[in-house]
């Protein structure tokens, strides 16, 4: 069984206002997906944020997003390929840049809010951001959401020379196709945290979960996102990492 890295969004706050609690979950994460000012953070920000993941050895990813500061990115945007592929490029070298001051680098990119999801539906939109990357450093894996069937977006990546991280989901329900149930739905966030730690598991060793409409459900699993915006998340994640530490042990 490989392990399962814990991934979360991290860098979010944005001048003299705060979002998460990135101090507490660092220490218990492999990667920290870090903002990069289309829909929050700011250079102060980022530079504390790429030195708070410094310190406690954990890679840094960096997390562009749609220019959507007041929607914190979660609003898609009539954005073509090309402009896709160019704010990924700006926003990959401004914190690779902050990175570099800090003795560091950027190891690989997770695209957030409605731009990650526009990506699973739009496959030119998931081209231009490889091309990003394959522009910036090939090297640079890209983190994207794992689903029944993954062979497109594989298939295209080995056209491009791109590594894929598939990420999964402990405290979300899935759809029978592997995406994740809407917001907008009843069930579709799991609260419980022995529901989550359980589905982490599940997860982690490769079992199936139950999907939406009851069918058996298998993912891919290479990251798992967790999450530290309140003192219950961070009490989760310190959970899920003991949890996985249990199963290598």
């Amino acid at each position: 069984m490989n392990a399962l890295l814990l991934n979360c969004d991290i860098g979010e706050s944005f001048g003299a206002w705060r979002m998460g609690l990135d101090a507490e979950v660092m220490p218990f994460i492999d990667c920290a997906n870090i903002a990069c000012g289309f829909h929050a953070s700011d250079p102060q920000i980022m530079r504390r944020t790429v030195a708070l993941a410094t310190q406690h050895d954990v890679r840094i990813g960096a997390h562009p997003a749609y220019p959507d500061l007041v929607g914190f990115g979660r609003r898609s945007m009539a954005c073509s390929p090309d402009e896709v592929e160019n704010m990924l490029l700006y926003q990959i070298g401004a914190l690779d840049g902050i990175c570099r001051a800090e003795g560091t680098q950027v190891r690989y990119v997770k695209p957030h809010g409605a731009l990650y999801n526009d990506m699973m539906r739009q496959p030119e939109l998931l081209r231009a951001a490889m091309s990003a990357i394959v522009a910036y450093a090939p090297s640079l894996p890209l983190m994207l959401m794992s689903t029944r069937d993954n062979s497109a977006s594989q298939a295209m990546a080995d056209e491009l020379g791109v590594s894929l991280w598939f990420e999964v989901f402990a405290d979300r329900a899935y759809d029978p196709t592997g995406r994740l149930v809407s917001r907008a739905l009843p069930g579709a966030v799991h609260h419980d945290a022995d529901t989550i730690i359980a589905q982490a598991l599940r997860l982690a060793k490769s079992e199936p979960l139950t999907a939406s409409d009851g069918s058996a459900l298998t993912l891919r699993a290479d990251t798992l996102c967790v999450h530290g915006d309140n003192a219950g998340s961070i009490t989760a994640v310190q959970r899920i990492r003991q949890a996985l530490q249990g199963l290598t042990a």
